[in-house]
């Protein structure tokens, strides 16, 4: 693996990269972790707990490394708060994808029918909005070529525009998903309702968290 001295020696933007590709394959692997729910598979739903903690864990710890060794004598072409902030973002969506990963290991729970189509829905679209703000970090390289200028400016605000447009959706679902779930209130003990709840609303902090990622390019775009 790369320094991250070597990184930043490549681009300003590699590290942030770097962190971004691990944040992924913990939002990745909620699919499979919903998937392993539905089909009642302890184990497999908890080797992908485990998964996704370690993952967590690798992220955290290249978050730690561009903190402490950030070159002050690096030319920066954007305020060097900014960059952390979107370092500490994409690290909060690690974390939220671990929360989820844990809520379900706190007691046995069944997708009901009557949520379960909204619920991959929800899912669907909290990973497309995750996808959209990480295919705007990934433009960061031609971001830097073109001054934050021009088409290629132009594109990543297009882009930020159709990241907050899912999380619209995304909340329109989530929505629908608690009039289903307060419907069966009677029909569950308070402990999975409640569960139930922290799931929705931690799954949503990842479609939300993706917006305000997306918003923070687009703020670096405005102040050029």
């Amino acid at each position: 693996m790369m320094t991250i001295l070597n990184l930043f020696g490549r681009s300003p933007f590699a590290p942030l990269e770097s962190h971004m590709e691990e944040v992924s394959h913990c939002v990745s692997m909620l699919k499979d972790l919903f998937q392993s729910l539905e089909n009642q598979d302890t184990a497999s739903l908890e080797t992908i707990v485990q998964k996704i903690c370690e993952q967590e864990h690798r992220a955290d710890l290249i978050k730690n490394d561009i903190r402490n060794h950030l070159p002050k004598s690096i030319f920066l072409p954007i305020d060097r708060n900014n960059l952390l902030n979107i370092l500490a973002i994409q690290d909060s969506i690690a974390d939220r994808a671990e929360d989820i990963a844990v809520l379900l290991t706190l007691k046995p729970l069944v997708m009901a029918d009557k949520i379960h189509r909204d619920f991959n829905n929800f899912l669907e679209k909290n990973i497309e909005t995750f996808k959209g703000a990480r295919r705007i970090i990934k433009e960061l390289h031609e971001l830097l070529e073109s001054s934050f200028v021009g088409i290629e400016a132009e594109k990543v605000r297009t882009m930020v525009e159709d990241v907050a447009s899912k999380e619209h959706e995304a909340d329109l679902i989530q929505q629908k998903l608690l009039k289903s779930l307060f419907q069966m209130e009677e029909e569950m003990s308070y402990a999975t309702f409640f569960l139930w709840q922290k799931i929705f609303a931690s799954l949503a902090s990842i479609s939300n968290l993706s917006e305000n990622l997306a918003y923070c390019i687009r703020m670096t775009l405005d102040v050029k």
